[in-house]
């Protein structure tokens, strides 16, 4: 049986698409969200861990003659792993309960009410600061009246807005859970607006074998907007892909 939370999927699209890396020729198959609609997980991933991420692979697909800003720079986060804390909560945006399952003890024995979504304003500020440094970020703020809408805050009165626009998801079985979001993101700075899409295609596993609880394939793809110049020529395809390994621990 198939589940699918916050966007309609046909069976085994996204899973399909991930095979497929790099190559990648159009968007993903996603819906539109409303600006209260999060994300939803499965249960099995709530709770607070430590991550650690690789980044394993980088693609630009069009280049010599499209390239974005910053691709070869990013060449120096090459398998060098990152680690952070990320925080999925339980949130009462429907009337279901579900049990927690406690990798120490093996049994599921917390039983809770709700919905689990990511902290988004917790985890963004968490990665950027991994990557970045303490420094380079000033905070990370959602939007409270939508969980879709996040504003980093840089130094030099430099802002990135992310919107997150369309999603889907897919339940492979009850052990893997993959879902795709694309966002329009906003870059201001004094002198200068520039604006792209990203989409965030990831896959879950949870694990039974000691060690990561959770292990996860995760491709950032992004594409132009169609204020830049290359946008036609690009034809909605991605101009660079990165592709990371996640690991989870309690």
């Amino acid at each position: 049986m198939f589940l699918f939370w916050g966007g309609e999927a046909k069976a085994g699209v996204l899973a399909e698409r991930l095979a497929q890396f790099p190559q990648w020729n159009t968007k993903p198959p996603t819906q539109k969200v409303a600006a209260a609609e999060d994300l939803m997980y499965p249960y099995w991933i709530a709770g607070t861990w430590n991550v650690t991420s690789t980044l394993v692979d980088l693609v630009a697909p069009l280049a010599p003659d499209i390239v974005t800003p910053g691709f070869e720079n990013n060449r120096r986060y090459l398998n060098e792993p990152v680690t952070f804390p990320v925080r999925f909560q339980v949130v009462n945006q429907n009337d279901f309960q579900f049990s927690i399952f406690n990798p120490k003890s093996k049994i599921q024995n917390l039983k809770l009410q709700g919905s689990v979504v990511a902290d988004r304003a917790f985890n963004g500020l968490n990665i950027a600061t991994a990557v970045l440094g303490s420094s380079a970020i000033l905070s990370v703020k959602t939007d409270p009246h939508n969980p879709n809408r996040q504003i980093t805050l840089l130094p030099g009165e430099r802002q990135l807005v992310s919107i997150v626009t369309s999603r889907a998801s897919e339940i492979p079985n009850p052990d893997q859970f993959i879902s795709t979001e694309v966002s329009q993101q906003i870059f201001r700075s004094p002198t200068q607006l520039y604006l792209n899409q990203v989409e965030t295609t990831t896959a879950y596993r949870r694990l039974q074998a000691p060690g990561a609880v959770i292990e996860a394939d995760q491709i950032t793809a992004v594409y132009l907007s169609p204020q830049d110049p290359n946008y036609f020529a690009a034809a909605e395809r991605p101009v660079a892909l990165y592709r990371y390994r996640l690991e989870f621990f309690p």
